[in-house]
């Protein structure tokens, strides 16, 4: 019997109008259609794009040049050097992310202990070539002055949950 079954399904060709019926049931529903560059979708606050580097409210920038964010890359995308200041703390003199090679997995945000290094909200961005994703430290440093009240924003809405 089983046999006969499946010689009728195949002979019917059975999964193209069960395919064609779904099709049929939703085809004169209503469309949504979200129209990009004027309409935005929400994003999730936990949503992971654009690296930035936070200063601190007097103008310093908060990386203490721990190294773990670079350690800690799965992909190996950033190269942290640093150098001793006179006053005996330790800054970064280059601190750059490669985006290409980048998988945007957080750790880096999350192993940060000075809350330097973050990922904001920000996806609209794009490189010619392949040297224009290569952010460097004053690049990273421009994105976070640009966008720190949206960062802090993001923050306290997330740090119920950190």
């Amino acid at each position: 019997m089983n046999k006969l079954t499946s010689f009728f399904k195949t002979f019917l060709l059975y999964e193209l109008v069960k395919g064609l019926m779904l099709t049929g049931r939703h085809l004169f529903e209503r469309k949504i259609t979200v129209q990009f560059p004027e309409e935005k979708t929400p994003l999730s606050p936990r949503f992971r794009g654009l690296h930035a580097q936070r200063r601190y409210p007097n103008g310093e920038e908060r990386c203490i040049a721990c190294k773990l964010c670079e350690a800690v890359c799965p992909a190996m995308a950033i190269t942290i050097e640093s150098e001793q200041r006179d006053d005996g703390t330790r800054r970064t003199t280059r601190y750059d992310i490669d985006l290409t090679k980048c998988i945007f997995c957080g750790f880096c945000e999350e192993s940060c202990p000075v809350d330097s290094i973050v990922e904001t909200h920000i996806f609209e961005y794009h490189g010619e070539k392949r040297g224009d994703l290569l952010y460097t430290k004053p690049m990273l440093l421009a994105v976070g002055d640009k966008y720190e009240a949206e960062i802090a924003k993001a923050r306290e809405a997330d740090a119920k949950y950190r």
